[in-house]
C-alpha cells in the first residue's frame, strides 16, 4: 500500500480504509470501512487491534446509518423561523461565511472580540478537529475563551492533588489485578472493550466489586456490590483507611519512602471509625470492615473510578481521597495494582500541543468563561462585554449543559447571532441563525488519542464529505479567509497540523511518526511491558512525594487532608436523581435515530419500591418528575437496582414521555463542584408525583 490509508480486501470488494472512532468513550475503537465507488457500505472493528478486537458498541455497530442519516445537515442553512423552531432554508457557503463575517466584524468594532465565544466540548475526541485551528484563531482575534470542564477537569485536578497527576496504570494490566474496584463507573455499559480484561482477571482469581448508588449492568455482572449512597464516597474511603491503618495493613516502608502526611492523616482517619459512619454511607460497619481488608490484603489491588464521581459537588475531593488508598497500601508497587482512570491527558502530555495551539497568541488579558455557566453568562446584565456571538461546534449545550431552561432562555435572545456547525439539527441547531454541515468521522483525517488504553490511532477518511459539510480544521480555515486574515498558520493543512503534534521528543511517543501511523492505523505507546507509574515512588507533586497532606490545597483554601465536604441530602419527600449513560446512545447522540430509540425504549425513572409505595406510584404509569428548576415526564419502573431515596433516569434522549423536548439535565444545578471548574449534576433532588396527563393521552 502507497500511503497506509487503504488496505485491499477481497479481490472486487473495493478499499478497506482504516480508522478510529472519535466519539467521548474510553474504548477509542480501531474500525475498517469498506468503500466501494466512492460509498461506504461497511464499518466495522479492527480485528488485528489488541484493544478493539474486532468488536463495536451497539451505537458505532451502525454509524454508517449515521453518516447517510436522511435527516443529515448537508448545505449550509439560515433560520427563517423563530429560534428553536427548527425552520431553516438552504444558502451558500459564501452567502453563509459573509454573513458571519459582517455581523462578526461588526460585533468586534462594537464590543471587542470577547464578546465572540466559540463554544465547544467533546463531541469530536480527535486530536485536530478538537482543537488546534479554532484556538488560533481564537487567540489572534481576542474571543472569550471557554473552559472545558464539565467532564474530567475535576477528577484530575482531585488526582493531582495527591499523586501530582492523574496518571494510572495501563488499563490492559487490569488482567494482572487480583480484586479490582469498578468504582461509580459502569464498565460494560461505558467501557466495553475493558470488560473482557477483567473478565479474564477473574478468570485468574481476581474479584470484581463495584461501589455504585445504582445496581447496573455491571454491579450485577460483579462479585459484590456495594449500594453506597451517593455523594458518600469520601466517607467511605475514610473508614477504609480507618480500618487499614488502625489493623497495621499499611505499607509502612512504601509510605515511609513515597509519601508525606502520614501522621497527620492517621490521626484525622480516627473519627470515621466504620460503625460512626455506616449511616452516612448506607452501608453496614461490616461491609465497610471486610471491604477495607480485602481492599489492603488482596494484592494487587485496583481502583477503577471514572467519570461518576466528579458529577458531585464533592468530586475533587472525592478522587483525592481515592487516590490516598494505594498509597496505603503500596498497591503501586505490583503490576496490575494502583488506581486506572483517563489516560487522556497523559497521552496529549506527549504531543507538541504548544505548537500546535500556539498559546502565545491569546491576548493578555482576554477573560476565560466556564462552560457550565452558559445559560447564566447569556442572561447576565453585568457582563461586561456581553456575549453576543456564539459559534458552537462539536457540542450541543441546549442538552447537555445543566440547567437546561436557562440555557435555552440564553440561546432564545433576539440579539444574539447564534452559528453551530453539525451533523444534525440538534436541540442547540434548531436556536441557531446560521447553520453549517460538518463532516462525520469517516470523512476527515485526524489522529484520535484515547483516554482508555495506551494506542494512538490515525482516522483516515474513507470517502469524500457528502453533500457540502466540512471538517473542523476546514471550517475555521474557511472563517479566517472571509475575516480577512493571511496569516498562513491559519491554513495549515490537516496533514500538516498532525505532522505539528507528532514532532515530540517524549520517549514514550519514540517511532510514532504520520507515516507509521499510516502504514499501521496505530501504534502502542512506547513504554516496557512491565511499565509501573508509582513503584518507586516519582511522583510529580511539589514535594516529590505523594500528599496525603496537602500544603497546596491548604494555600488555596481547601481541606489539607481529605475530607468529605459538603455532601447534599434530599429534603423531605425529595429522591436524589442519577442519570447513567446508556447502552445506545452517546449522550443525546444516535437517540433522533428509529433503531436506538426502538432499542433504549420509552423514558423510565426507577425507583426502589418504598419510594414508590410512600407515594402512592405503581410500576408502568405515568409520572411527573420535578423541582424547582424544570419538570420531566416519565414511566415509572419500581425497582431493586435502586436504593430507597435514589431514583435514576437514563442520561440520552431528548423527547419526555409528554412528547415535549426536554432532557434530563432541565433538572440539574450548575452549581460548581469543590475545586476543577466542574457541576454538580449528580447533587440533583427532585419530586415524584403521578402525571396529571393520562397516559392514552
Amino acid at each position: 500500500m502507497a500511503d497506509g490509508s487503504e488496505l485491499r480486501s477481497r479481490p472486487g470488494d473495493g478499499k478497506l480504509i482504516r480508522g478510529a472512532c472519535g466519539h467521548d468513550c474510553p474504548d477509542t475503537c480501531s474500525w475498517l470501512v469498506e468503500v466501494q465507488d466512492g460509498r461506504a457500505g461497511r464499518l466495522y472493528g479492527d480485528p488485528s487491534h489488541p484493544f478493539t478486537r474486532g468488536t463495536l458498541c451497539a451505537k458505532v455497530n451502525h454509524y454508517l446509518e449515521r453518516v447517510y442519516h436522511p435527516e443529515r445537515v448537508l448545505y449550509p442553512l439560515r433560520r427563517v423561523g423563530v429560534r428553536g423552531a427548527g425552520e431553516f432554508r438552504r444558502i451558500s457557503w459564501q452567502e453563509a461565511l459573509s454573513e458571519i463575517a459582517e455581523r462578526w466584524q461588526r460585533i468586534i468594532v462594537e464590543y471587542g472580540g470577547e464578546a465572540i465565544l466559540p463554544f465547544s466540548s467533546a463531541g469530536n475526541q480527535g486530536l485536530i478537529q478538537h482543537s488546534s485551528l479554532d484556538q488560533r484563531l481564537g487567540g489572534l482575534l481576542g474571543f472569550s475563551r471557554l473552559d472545558r470542564n464539565i467532564c474530567g477537569a475535576v477528577a484530575h485536578q482531585g488526582l493531582s492533588a495527591t499523586q501530582g497527576n492523574g496518571v494510572g496504570i495501563n488499563p490492559e494490566d487490569l488482567i494482572h489485578s487480583r480484586l479490582i474496584v469498578l468504582w461509580g463507573t459502569n464498565t460494560i455499559v461505558t467501557n466495553l472493550h475493558l470488560w473482557p480484561v477483567i473478565l479474564s482477571a477473574r478468570s485468574r482469581g481476581a474479584k470484581i466489586v463495584v461501589v455504585d448508588p445504582v445496581r447496573t449492568r455491571t454491579a450485577e455482572a460483579a462479585d459484590w456490590h456495594l449500594a453506597v449512597r451517593p455523594g458518600s464516597d469520601t466517607v467511605l474511603a475514610l473508614a477504609m483507611m480507618h480500618v487499614i491503618i488502625r489493623d497495621g495493613l499499611v505499607d509502612r516502608d512504601y509510605v515511609d519512602r513515597y509519601s508525606t502526611g502520614y501522621e497527620q492523616l492517621s490521626e484525622h482517619v480516627q473519627q470515621f471509625a466504620p460503625d460512626r459512619v455506616a449511616e452516612d454511607t448506607g452501608l453496614s460497619a461490616e461491609e465497610i470492615e471486610r471491604f477495607a481488608r480485602e481492599y489492603a490484603t488482596v494484592q494487587p489491588s485496583l481502583l477503577r473510578p471514572l467519570i461518576g464521581l466528579e458529577h458531585h459537588r464533592n468530586g475533587a475531593m472525592m478522587f483525592r481521597t481515592l487516590a490516598c488508598l494505594p498509597i496505603l497500601t503500596g498497591a503501586w508497587r505490583h503490576r496490575g495494582g494502583g488506581l486506572c482512570r483517563s489516560t487522556g491527558a497523559f497521552q496529549f502530555s506527549m504531543l507538541n500541543m504548544e505548537e500546535l495551539l500556539m498559546p502565545w497568541l491569546q491576548k493578555p488579558g482576554v477573560r476565560t468563561l466556564n462552560m457550565r455557566d452558559l445559560g447564566r453568562d447569556l442572561l447576565s446584565t453585568e457582563l461586561r462585554p456581553p456575549i453576543q456571538s456564539l459559534l458552537i461546534y462539536n457540542s450541543n449545550p441546549a442538552v447537555s449543559l445543566p440547567n437546561q431552561h436557562l440555557v435555552r432562555q440564553g440561546l432564545t435572545r433576539d440579539d444574539l447571532f447564534t452559528v453551530v456547525h453539525d451533523l444534525f439539527l440538534t436541540d442547540t441547531a434548531r436556536f441557531a441563525d446560521i447553520v453549517l454541515p460538518a463532516t462525520s468521522q469517516i470523512e476527515h483525517l485526524d489522529l484520535v488519542p484515547s483516554w482508555g488504553h495506551h494506542y494512538v490511532s490515525m482516522n483516515r477518511p474513507a470517502i469524500a464529505p457528502e453533500g457540502e459539510s466540512v471538517a473542523n480544521t476546514e471550517l475555521f480555515r474557511r472563517l479566517a479567509a472571509c475575516l480577512g486574515r493571511t496569516e498562513s498558520w491559519l491554513f495549515e493543512s490537516d496533514e500538516t497540523l498532525l505532522r505539528t503534534a507528532l514532532r515530540t521528543s517524549h520517549p514514550m511517543m519514540s517511532g510514532i511518526t504520520y507515516e507509521t501511523l499510516l502504514e499501521h492505523g496505530y501504534q502502542h505507546l512506547n513504554h516496557p511491558e512491565d511499565w509501573r507509574p508509582f513503584a518507586e515512588g516519582g511522583f510529580p507533586t511539589a514535594s516529590g512525594r505523594a500528599e496525603l497532606f496537602s500544603e497546596r490545597l491548604l494555600r488555596e483554601g481547601h481541606e489539607a487532608l481529605p475530607s468529605p465536604g459538603e455532601i447534599r441530602r434530599a429534603g423531605a419527600g425529595q429522591l436524589q436523581l442519577i442519570s447513567g449513560k446508556t447502552l445506545h446512545y452517546l449522550n443525546t447522540g444516535y437517540s433522533h435515530m428509529e433503531r436506538h430509540r426502538g432499542r433504549e425504549g420509552r423514558l423510565r425513572i426507577e425507583i426502589n419500591e418504598d419510594d414508590a409505595r410512600r407515594r402512592g406510584l405503581s410500576d408502568g404509569e405515568r409520572v411527573r418528575v420535578f423541582n424547582e428548576r424544570g419538570e420531566i415526564i416519565a414511566l415509572c419502573a419500581i425497582s431493586e437496582s435502586v436504593r430507597p431515596g435514589v431514583a435514576s433516569i437514563p442520561f440520552g434522549g431528548v423527547v419526555d414521555e409528554a412528547g415535549v423536548r426536554r432532557h434530563i439535565n432541565c433538572l440539574t444545578p450548575e452549581e460548581a463542584t469543590d475545586w476543577g471548574g466542574g457541576s454538580g449534576f449528580y447533587d440533583t433532588f427532585v419530586d415524584v408525583e403521578r402525571s396529571p396527563v393520562d397516559l392514552e393521552n
